[in-house]
């Protein structure tokens, strides 16, 4: 009699890969202002680390799904973790050891977006590989911990400032970088259902077909403009608080990033339990239409209340759209497979460089001014709407190609 596996701890492993996703994108950005005082950096330069790891993780997402053909998920997974656990304590350490403590900076945050990139590509299609009836929830569900991630990082993170002071994080980093560590030699013991390679077809073949496919590219526009409008917010909501409201940075830690996870984390969970009741399509729509309303507040408001209402409302909107994006694809080439998602990944982190990216380089060029920074990110909901119309527009035209071969 055949054993049946439990995949439950599988699934708690996927979460916790999540927090160690969420650790590598959001921690460093609670430091910026730190950075800006104590290394002398300018705004342009910390916003290059905003590109650079995001820019790394890109490279990541390319390699991984030729890499995890090879050697697996399992040994993927436990390669992506070591890499974010060893550049998130670096980045504590290797600041000192340069003359330029930028560079220091840099190599950490290459460690450690080698990691995240291996992450996000390898755990999606791994939990997704395993038995179950409720893969669509399960998937929300999974994506809802980077926001859930977001949260922890920047509550505690405040915490021990408040606390230790900020003067000691590179022990915070050590810290952080040891719980990613042990997530990693979680997925050892997990059980792992591996995809076999499908017959007659390798990755590079995959891949040049869906090149080859015009819906792919409008998939692959929607996920970075996905990336874009959840980062360009993200990224810079604790400096945005401090550097134009004054606020305290403990209290603009807590204010900002927390309200937008917290509302992200909701996004994603109501999307998985409540799915099927608006189409993703309209869904798609109304959250990108929100997105834009949100930045404009945070934008031109000069009332605290409205700010954090707009950094609320942000969170909300932005969460449904990358696992939207992915359902999407899921729906529209259901023989997609790793390297369909590998390539979305790719696209997702093309925003998430490209986002916070124009927000610092315009904040720049205006003396610093982050609310002009988030002005210029409109573009990127605008960009979702118009995507979302062209691909319904696509959708019909194909249907109604379909309907009239077989009439």
């Amino acid at each position: 009699m055949k054993k049946t596996v439990n995949y439950t701890h599988t699934m708690i492993a996927g979460c916790g890969a999540y927090l160690a996703q969420a650790i590598v994108n959001n921690f460093a950005p609670l430091l910026f202002v730190w950075f800006f005082a104590q290394y002398d950096l300018s705004l342009d330069r910390i916003a290059w680390l905003i590109t650079f790891n995001f820019a790394v993780q890109i490279g990541a997402d390319f390699l991984s799904a030729w890499v995890v053909d090879r050697i697996g998920f399992r040994r993927g997974t436990v390669i992506a973790h070591a890499f974010a656990a060893v550049g998130t304590v670096s980045l504590g350490i290797l600041p000192g050891l340069f003359t330029d403590p930028y560079h220091g900076l840099l190599l950490s945050v290459f460690l450690s977006a080698v990691g995240s990139g291996g992450i996000e590509v390898i755990v999606s299609p791994m939990i997704d590989a395993c038995p179950g009836d409720r893969k669509a929830a399960s998937m929300a569900i999974l994506h809802s911990f980077y926001a859930w991630g977001f949260l922890c990082v920047t509550l505690l993170s405040t915490l021990f400032f408040a606390t230790a002071g900020i003067d000691r994080w590179p022990i915070l980093a050590a810290l952080w970088g040891g719980l990613i560590a042990c997530n990693g030699i979680l997925f050892f013991f997990v059980p792992v259902a591996e995809l076999p390679p499908r017959a007659g077809e390798s990755t590079t073949a995959s891949i040049g077909h869906l090149l080859k496919k015009p819906l792919f590219y409008i998939l692959f526009f929607l996920m970075i403009a996905a990336g874009a409008s959840e980062m360009a917010v993200s990224q810079w909501a604790s400096a945005f608080l401090e550097m134009t409201v004054g606020m305290e940075k403990s209290i603009g830690d807590l204010v900002g990033p927390c309200l937008f996870a917290l509302f992200m984390g909701l996004s994603r969970v109501s999307y998985g339990l409540g799915r099927g009741r608006l189409s993703l399509s309209r869904l798609m729509v109304i959250s990108s239409l929100l997105a834009f309303l949100s930045y404009l507040i945070i934008g031109i408001s000069a009332l605290p209340v409205l700010l954090l209402f707009g950094f609320a409302l942000a969170g909300f909107s932005v969460g449904m759209l990358w696992p939207g994006t992915y359902s999407l694809a899921g729906e529209h080439i259901p023989t997609g497979g790793t390297p369909m998602f590998s390539l979305l990944a790719l696209g997702g982190d093309v925003g998430c460089t490209a986002g916070p990216a124009l927000a610092g380089m315009v904040a720049g060029l205006h003396g610093g001014d982050l609310r002009r920074g988030t002005l210029a990110a409109l573009v990127f909901p605008v960009m979702l709407v118009v995507g979302n119309l062209v691909l319904r527009g696509y959708r019909r035209k194909q249907e109604t190609c379909e309907k009239g071969e077989n009439t």
